[in-house]
């Protein structure tokens, strides 16, 4: 390999340093996810600022003042966790997905703890993944939001419903030139 290829093929390491921002970023969820699950905990108990903290978190605005959890803020704040824990799956995805495929092997296969996908893993896998994800993603979000519908103008619920929408449509057209790719690398070998 001549100098230029050589020094064109080293450039992938320059997302290592994407790659490990991506993991800080994980620390950061991991560390919002346990301090809203600390304040769900303490509101069950009657702490009125953990519930105070919550309702805030959430964006609910309870038409009477609230003296205790209700079912709509559990929900809201379960569908929260819920968020979270999919946004980090989303990360994991992209970090060890996106490492093998773009930078380097990993070399765990036989690994107990691999995950099964990474072993047929490429961009167009990683991709359709990741749409699926967003999807996901986006259906918890569209879901709290109507929970919560009487916080929210008509206007957010309508752009909110033709994103998640669009969202699906993408993956869906992802999925389909995924397919079609497939398929005509099949009958051409």
């Amino acid at each position: 390999m001549g100098v230029l290829p050589a020094f064109i093929f080293a450039s992938r390491w320059l997302q290592v340093p994407l790659y490990l921002g991506l993991i800080m970023a994980q620390g950061v969820y991991v560390w919002h996810f346990l301090l809203e699950l600390w304040h769900l905990i303490e509101a069950a108990f009657g702490s009125q600022e953990a519930l105070q903290a919550l309702v805030t978190s959430i964006g609910y605005k309870p038409d009477a003042p609230l003296t205790g959890l209700n079912e709509t803020v559990i929900m809201l704040v379960v569908l929260a966790l819920i968020d979270v824990v999919m946004i980090s799956n989303l990360l994991i995805m992209v970090i060890i997905g996106g490492y093998e495929t773009f930078v380097s092997r990993l070399n765990i296969e036989g690994h107990p703890d691999q995950p099964e996908w990474l072993s047929h893993v490429d961009a167009t896998v990683l991709k359709v993944k990741l749409g699926l994800s967003i999807i996901g993603i986006s259906s918890i979000h569209l879901l709290k939001t109507f929970i919560n519908a009487a916080n929210y103008d008509p206007k957010v619920l309508m752009w909110q419903t033709m994103i998640h929408i669009a969202f699906l449509l993408s993956a869906l057209a992802i999925a389909f030139t995924d397919r079609l790719l497939r398929n005509n690398h099949q009958r051409s070998h």
